[in-house]
């Protein structure tokens, strides 16, 4: 019989949890990205690079969905999306690396597709705010998902911090893409489902996921 490691001792939940400091690193390069694009294109590219936001179905627009989640309509939309951005990106980085990262292209390929699919013609959609409906409905998932105390107090948080953001979800502000925010939460909850769903012990194993 093998003797467990001290790895092994320990909760799976721990196991899995990512660093701090990564999570901070990942957050300021993200945020710093995001910035140095606008300050790029505003000053650069007089704010051409907009086109490549999401233009509901057209063909040449499909593609979009990998960068129109990182373009903003000028500084005050972009100073708009920074702290909630950089919170909800630090309190789902620190829950594990690999699965934010894998969590955020679920996010930006789902939410996008389902934008391009049925968001409103005539328009583009753009901005970060895409990423953050879609990593708050990531951290609630989470915390339904797994349903640890650390998951549930994650949960708590983001819940209370942005939780009233949870109406940008419908229609309202015309200037606003309301699709990318209810779209962008759809796939954040899908991403905490497929990430984080707690799977059955096969018969004669010990180990949970």
């Amino acid at each position: 019989m093998r003797r467990p490691g001290p790895s092994a001792a320990r909760p799976a939940s721990a196991r899995r949890a990512g660093s701090p400091v990564a999570a901070t690193i990942l957050t300021a390069i993200l945020t710093a990205g995001l910035w140095t694009q606008e300050v790029v294109d505003t000053f650069a590219f007089g704010g051409q690079l907009d086109a490549f936001g999401i233009q509901p179905r057209d063909p040449d627009s499909l593609a979009h969905v990998f960068s129109a989640p990182f373009l903003h309509a000028g500084f005050a939309h972009l100073m708009a999306n920074t702290v909630p951005l950089a919170v909800l990106t630090f309190m789902s980085a620190v829950r594990g690396i690999g699965r934010f990262l894998v969590a955020t292209l679920l996010i930006v390929l789902v939410g996008g597709g389902l934008v391009w699919l049925f968001g409103r013609g005539n328009s583009i959609h753009l901005g970060a705010s895409a990423l953050v409906f879609g990593y708050l409905a990531y951290l609630l998932g989470v915390g339904w998902w797994e349903r640890t105390p650390a998951a549930l107090g994650m949960a708590a948080v983001a819940f209370l911090l942005y939780g009233g953001a949870l109406w940008g979800v419908l229609p309202g502000n015309p200037v606003i893409s309301w699709e990318a925010h209810l779209f962008g939460f759809v796939a954040g909850l899908l991403a905490a489902a497929l990430l984080h769903r707690r799977r059955p012990v096969l018969p004669g194993t010990s180990w949970q996921r």
